[in-house]
């Protein structure tokens, strides 16, 4: 029987439970989701200097567009790794995102290349699919050794080496496949609404990831060293769609969990016989729900045996990743049904998707469908 191999994702200590469980486990009046913003490099690290511009000050530039949309909304909470030109090392960014108990983490940076090299990129921590995302990894992760006692900080981590980074890495799912949700989001907008270059969602050993323990990316906004390209993240005009992009991608997020948990008479379905008898359904037109199960890099046989048993399988491949899906339905209370099947299998990390004219669209999107029960 093959083994389902699931891509190593933001560190967490096992026992740490899922931040949105925690956030919607909130009463209502004190319900906000916590965003960390963080802009990388600072202070002495420049970051990369791609034609003469600076990562440091354009990551910053950037999150500061995206937190103060952020905090005009009443359902987030924004906190900063940094919000003026200071060095922050690596550990305490986690640290910071970690204290205050975050929801989402969303680091920032901007590429470079010694070619004209462009396009967007959004990573999810996880081995490295390639040489070129570990060499992307070990320019952000250099920054350590600019820290004072870094050796005693990051326990002999040495960002030079592919072992170092594998020894980042701790199998943790949950996190792996809300982080890819988040990512896809990112990576659509950037390509659907501002026409950049994508070069995928992709996976790496950044230790800035590693020392979250919640859903988190890192983005890399575009190259400074592309001519073209960097004159526009450079730009006022640059910062500002791609901060809007941003902002967008993670209300849709948080939206997206809303509807998981919180949409009118689905949130008690499965706990209520009377419902489960009723025969009743909440069909959705146009709209197909799938229940994501796993998603990880290794290609594995839509077979029962290499999932524990369960059938009605599909996936999906896209940019490296492998996203598998259990059942596929209109009825919104079966797909809960469902959802509820494959946490009895094991697969307690699942969630609900939705699909129209065979794209993954928000699950908050879908759920404005008009319905009609039978």
């Amino acid at each position: 029987m093959k083994r389902l191999y699931v891509v190593s994702v933001l560190l967490v200590v096992i026992g740490v439970s899922l931040s949105f469980t925690t956030y919607n486990e909130l009463p209502n009046d004190k319900k906000k989701f916590v965003v960390v913003l963080d802009a990388g490099h600072g202070g002495h690290d420049s970051g990369n200097r791609g034609n003469g511009y600076s990562e440091k000050d354009i990551a910053l530039n950037v999150v500061l567009r995206i937190g103060e949309a952020l905090e005009k909304d009443d359902r987030f909470k924004v906190v900063y790794t940094r919000k003026t030109d200071k060095f922050i090392e690596l550990h305490e960014r986690g640290k910071i995102a970690n204290d205050a108990k975050a929801d989402l983490f969303v680091s920032v940076h901007c590429n470079s290349h010694r070619s004209q090299a462009l396009g967007t990129e959004t990573f999810v921590l996880g081995l490295h699919a390639n040489d070129e995302n570990f060499n992307v990894a070990k320019n952000e992760n250099s920054v350590i050794l600019l820290e004072d006692n870094y050796q005693a900080n990051y326990d002999g981590f040495d960002p030079n080496s592919p072992e170092s980074i594998i020894g980042l890495t701790l199998m943790q799912e949950e996190y792996l496949e809300q982080s890819l949700t988040l990512a896809s989001f990112v990576q659509n907008r950037f390509k659907k609404r501002l026409a950049r270059k994508s070069r995928g969602v992709k996976q790496a050993g950044f230790v800035v990831l590693h020392q979250t323990y919640m859903p988190s990316v890192l983005i890399e906004l575009g190259f400074l060293t592309n001519d073209q390209e960097g004159r526009y993240l450079n730009s006022e005009k640059g910062q500002q769609e791609m901060a809007a992009s941003i902002i967008t991608s993670v209300v849709d997020y948080k939206e997206s969990l809303d509807a998981i948990y919180n949409f009118p008479d689905t949130k008690d379905f499965l706990s209520s016989d009377a419902a489960q008898d009723s025969g009743e359904k909440e069909l959705y037109e146009g709209v197909t729900f799938k229940v994501q199960i796993a998603a990880g890099s290794s290609d594995i046989e839509l077979k029962p045996y290499n999932f524990k048993g369960l059938d009605e399988l599909s996936k999906e491949h896209s940019d490296a990743i492998y996203k598998y899906y259990f059942g596929q339905t209109s009825d919104y209370k079966e797909i809960q049904e469902l959802k509820n099947i494959a946490v009895g299998k094991g697969y307690t990390s699942s969630f609900v998707v939705a699909f129209k004219n065979e794209k993954m669209i928000p699950l908050a999107e879908a759920l404005k469908v008009n319905t009609s029960s039978n």
